[in-house]
């Protein structure tokens, strides 16, 4: 029998997002599985409604694929990913979000994809073709229409100007059996009207659903939930000296170590493929660097058999919070000059 999904205490799914959620987890029985894109202006409520249909998805399908391209607002991981989650569980209660490791996730390095969208691209089709060439791939001896993996693509707000070539970039190339748009009051921020990324002979089987907003306050924000920030709670750790790469900028070699101390880093895997990109797993704070003995001590939550195969530091522009940099009666190492040893 399919776990139910749990009613949140403080979030109110409206009808026509139920009805949108059915329709693309219940609408065909045949295969494949459905990959439904969200998409809409920023505070419309598509990080709530993937939450939902990922619920109404595991009512019907073992497992679920996210496909997560909010640098901004990522749900499973800190901002500045991109990643791809299998999910089995449901979430129960959607006001509040959780950390995942994902199947595979690249850190972009930033909050948003202005900076570089051809590199924001690239990782979204790397994360693409990984999920298709990975996880679709059915067990002949079960139902392919309940073994199959339906995906979930959640998108950001960014819906004008260069951000609407980038999103119909990722339409064209994904190919979703369903694109969700949700439309918010104030007009000149949504999305046309109509299968807009398509040109006029469109693929009919591309199921186009159009929603509103859920509840908005004065300002057309959503108010359906509100998302503090996640700390880690747990911290080992770890001398290391491993290759550095800035990630949208050049930094020259005499400042390398400067512009690293007190940063937030990604700790990737380098691929043997040159063209690949290496695959992230976790973030660290670089707390010190001992230029003499050649080390880098990083506090991070991965654990030390993860760390152990890392060799490839990625800083890219995520900052550390105030609250870590500002303690009562303390000065912070962060806050101090010259904390790099020079001999």
């Amino acid at each position: 029998m399919a776990e139910t999904e749990a009613p949140s205490p403080a979030i109110h799914i409206p009808d026509e997002w139920s009805v949108a959620a059915d329709a693309i987890a219940y609408g065909s029985v045949a295969p494949p599985p459905p990959t439904a894109l969200v998409c809409g202006a920023k505070n419309c409520g598509k990080t709530t409604f993937s939450r939902h249909l990922l619920n109404v998805l595991l009512q019907r399908y073992k497992r679920v694929a996210y496909l997560d391209t909010d640098v901004g607002q990522p749900e499973f991981t800190p901002p500045g990913f991109l990643s791809l989650t299998i999910v089995d569980k449901l979430t129960p209660d959607l006001t509040i979000p959780c950390l995942k490791t994902p199947e595979r996730c690249f850190f972009f390095g930033d909050v948003s994809a202005k900076r570089d969208p051809a590199a924001y691209l690239k990782c979204i089709y790397a994360l693409y073709d990984y999920l298709r060439e990975g996880h679709r791939s059915l067990n002949s001896k079960e139902d392919p229409a309940v073994v199959g993996l339906p995906t979930v693509v959640n998108t950001p707000g960014w819906v004008k100007g260069v951000g609407y070539d980038v999103l119909v970039k990722v339409l064209r190339y994904i190919s979703p059996t369903h694109v969700v748009k949700i439309n918010i009051s104030a007009e000149s921020k949504n999305l046309p009207p109509g299968h807009f990324w398509l040109d006029e002979d469109y693929d009919e089987t591309v199921h186009l659903i159009e929603i509103k907003s859920a509840r908005q306050n004065s300002f057309n924000r959503s108010v359906l939930t509100q998302k503090d920030a996640t700390t880690f709670a747990r911290y080992e750790d770890n001398g290391l000296f491993q290759a550095i790469k800035h990630l949208h900028c050049q930094v020259p070699s005499t400042e390398v170590f400067y512009s690293l101390n007190a940063s937030i880093v990604g700790l990737a895997i380098s691929s043997n493929e040159p063209d690949e990109l290496p695959s992230c797993v976790g973030l660290g704070i670089v707390r010190g660097i001992d230029l003499s003995k050649g080390s880098i001590y990083v506090i991070t939550p991965v654990p030390l058999k993860m760390l152990e195969k890392v060799d490839l530091f990625l800083q890219g522009f995520i900052q550390i919070p105030t609250s870590l940099l500002q303690v009562q009666r303390y000065m912070s190492p962060y806050m101090s000059k010259d904390v790099l040893p020079t001999s």
